[in-house]
């Protein structure tokens, strides 16, 4: 494959892996996700409820076992936006083509276990992009004002990274108004300093330090000094973990370092009463974890995706995020092809074809952006500017 197929490849896969290991220890805490499953996750894993259909009646999710959540379901949405339009997106292209596939076209639900919408699968500050744009037509570029502020928007924004690959300013400017039909506050800042993440890692030659700096360069307020805390307690480690209780230290510092800047506060189910409200100094957790665990692993896909597996809490997100950035620095070569396999039998569903359809879509929108340089560099020429 090309650099960019590859690349595209790597980072749609990588997410989904981290995806659907992460479904699987999802809001529960370290001490929790061990006991259930005799020792640290290290693969594709069953449930924690062996009867998931009854034990959480808010969420009757048949998590784990391989299966894919909302985060990929909806990634998988927007690539699909993307094939469609073949350029850059905004928000208005959530309201015209994004919630018309939320609403309109059944699929496969894994967790579900039958083909549903995909707004019947989606947590409710998802379901609130249908409610604003299709039935309360509100203005996409502020739908997402008045929501739930969560990772909910940031989950699934590596697309546009690749569609930007390379630049990470302008991916974190498309992010930050896609995701404004979606999420307001620190909820849409982790959009855009995500989305800033990918468009670096894919950059040929990048090191994970790279990618770091390129989200530390655009990010602003809590979602700054969140990362600022993490990236400066992974500076006092000497190397990788080396064995279990390693690895436990490690979920613990970064922890210690994102709590100050997490409104959902240290019981993940019993939010305290400031959780998810707009705010300039606090930050989603999941990415500042991802980070964490990224530089602690120095990108390694494997070190850095189990980790946050193992963290617990929004595992699902925080791997997304650690696996798509670690996927676009390493290639395909570093996403377990075993994984991969076991994650699209049991979700039923094609990732890496998935990937393939955004390296195609990006490779279109990277033409159009040549183009426009171009004709942007003779205006310039012409206006007496280019000398």
């Amino acid at each position: 494959m090309d650099w960019l197929k590859d690349r595209s490849v790597a980072v749609i896969t990588g997410a989904a892996v981290g995806d659907a290991l992460g479904g699987a220890t999802e809001g529960w805490t370290p001490e929790q996700i061990e006991e259930r499953h005799a020792g640290r996750v290290t693969g594709i894993v069953g449930p924690y409820y062996e009867n998931w259909r009854d034990a959480r009646p808010i969420a009757p999710y048949h998590k784990g076992d391989g299966h894919i959540t909302d985060d990929t379901l909806m990634t998988q949405a927007l690539v699909e936006v993307y094939a469609k339009r073949r350029d850059h997106l905004d928000a208005y292209a959530v309201a015209e083509d994004l919630v018309p596939l939320m609403i309109g076209e059944p699929r496969w639900i894994p967790e579900l276990e039958t083909s549903a919408l995909i707004l019947q699968r989606v947590f409710l500050a998802e379901k609130w992009i249908v409610a604003r744009l299709h039935y309360g037509h509100v203005d996409p570029r502020e739908a997402g004002v008045g929501n739930i502020v969560n990772c909910g928007a940031a989950m699934y924004m590596a697309p546009v990274g690749l569609a930007n690959a390379g630049d990470p300013r302008a991916a974190y400017a498309e992010a930050i108004d896609v995701a404004g039909a979606h999420q307001s506050s620190y909820g849409r800042e982790a959009a855009g300093v995500f989305a800033a993440g990918v468009a670096a890692a894919v950059t040929p030659g990048a090191t994970v330090q790279d990618a770091v700096d390129a989200m530390v360069a655009v990010a602003h307020d809590g979602t700054a000094d969140a990362l600022a805390a993490v990236i400066e307690a992974m500076a006092t480690r000497s190397g990788p973990p080396e064995g279990d209780e390693a690895e436990r230290e490690l979920a613990r510092q970064i922890r210690d370092a994102v709590a100050p800047f997490d409104s959902v506060g240290p019981e993940y189910r019993q939010m305290s009463r400031d959780a998810r409200r707009p705010s300039r100094t606090k930050a989603i957790e999941e990415l500042p974890a991802a980070v964490g665990f990224l530089l602690a692993h120095d990108g390694d896909f494997r070190g850095a995706v189990l980790g946050a597996v193992n963290y617990g809490r929004d595992a699902d997100s925080i791997a997304v995020m650690a696996g798509a950035i670690a996927g676009g620095l390493g290639g395909t070569a570093v996403v377990p092809r075993e994984w991969i396999e076991e994650i699209e039998r049991a979700s039923r569903t094609d990732v890496t074809a998935t990937g393939e359809l955004m390296a195609a879509a990006a490779r279109d929108i990277l033409t159009r952006d040549r183009d426009r340089a171009q004709a942007r560099l003779d205006q310039l020429a012409t206006l007496g500017a280019g000398r």
